[in-house]
């Protein structure tokens, strides 16, 4: 599927909500567990969706046939690639996560290709799809060296999250037919996320018994919450039905940039040469993967 200018658009802006995150999980993280975090994120987001579509007149999205497809998009979108990430960002930094979760349409090339009619993989896919793997190999690898067992964890979590975030964006796809607006998909996969994190973040964190946030953390939550999430995924949904699976989750080729500008100018994080080298060959690969560079230069 081919993208226009206002798709382009779109894809940029979120690519600044969704780097954003990363930056505001890293502060979240510091004084909040991290399933602790990934409630807030999700209910609060809920609760402004709400405002949302009571705001424009929709109705509510919760229907007998929609309920566990919201379930299970909420699962792969929300649920278990927000704990992966959010945990990694306890032992690495967040540009090195978010460079990880640049692989994100690796993976969804791979699903699509199987799961999709209209999405098969073609030989500039493949190639992206080597390149990509080269650049997880070089960031891999340094931990590998260096014995640093938790941020090899860390890294492998972030790539666990990649491989969730590519079977959503596959998965997605099905919502184009039922007949409901992007604020109403992302309403109920982030209330499904939201019923299904509770009991966790109870029976595990126990956040009642927690010391009261910072007021630098409970700004950094309520940016992620009602930014970085709920007006993030109506344009994140909007995009998947205009633009398809694959051109959708190129945004993460995009988010690393402002991720790392944050990290290193209010978190101090700093990354090495291997990390940037790393992220060079994931980008060259999703440049193949989009083939409009190359299709440009052989004209």
């Amino acid at each position: 599927m081919r993208m226009g200018l206002r798709d382009w658009g779109l894809l940029l802006l979120l690519s600044f909500l969704w780097g954003g995150a990363f930056f505001f999980a890293a502060v979240a993280v510091t004084e909040l567990p991290p399933l602790t975090v990934v409630l807030a994120r999700t209910g609060l987001a809920a609760l402004a969706l709400v405002g949302v579509l009571r705001l424009g007149g929709e109705r509510w999205p919760f229907r007998g046939r929609t309920i566990p497809i919201f379930l299970i998009m909420g699962l792969l979108n929300n649920l278990l690639p927000f704990s992966l990430l959010f945990w990694a960002q306890t032992v690495i930094p967040s540009g090195l996560a978010s460079i990880l979760n640049a692989t994100t349409p690796i993976f969804a090339i791979l699903a699509a290709h199987l799961l999709l009619a209209d999405e098969r993989m073609a030989a500039n896919k493949a190639a992206g799809i080597g390149f990509g793997f080269a650049g997880v190999v070089v960031l891999m690898g340094g931990g590998l060296l260096d014995g640093t067992g938790f941020a090899l964890a860390g890294m492998l979590a972030c790539l666990g999250a990649a491989l969730s975030y590519g079977l959503a964006a596959t998965y997605g796809r099905r919502f184009r037919t039922m007949g409901l607006s992007a604020a109403q998909v992302a309403l109920g996969q982030l209330v499904a996320t939201t019923l299904m994190m509770a009991p966790v973040a109870a029976l595990v964190d126990r956040p009642w018994t927690l010391p009261a946030p910072s007021l630098a953390v409970v700004l950094a939550v309520a940016a992620l919450a009602f930014v970085s999430t709920a007006l993030a995924y109506v344009i994140f949904f909007r995009l998947l039905a205009s633009a398809g699976a694959v051109n959708t989750a190129l945004v993460t080729l995009l988010i690393p940039a402002s991720a790392i500008l944050l990290g290193a100018l209010f978190l101090g994080e700093t990354l090495a040469g291997r990390h940037y080298a790393g992220l060079a060959l994931i980008g060259a690969g999703l440049l193949a993967i989009d083939g409009r560079v190359l299709a440009r230069l052989r004209r």
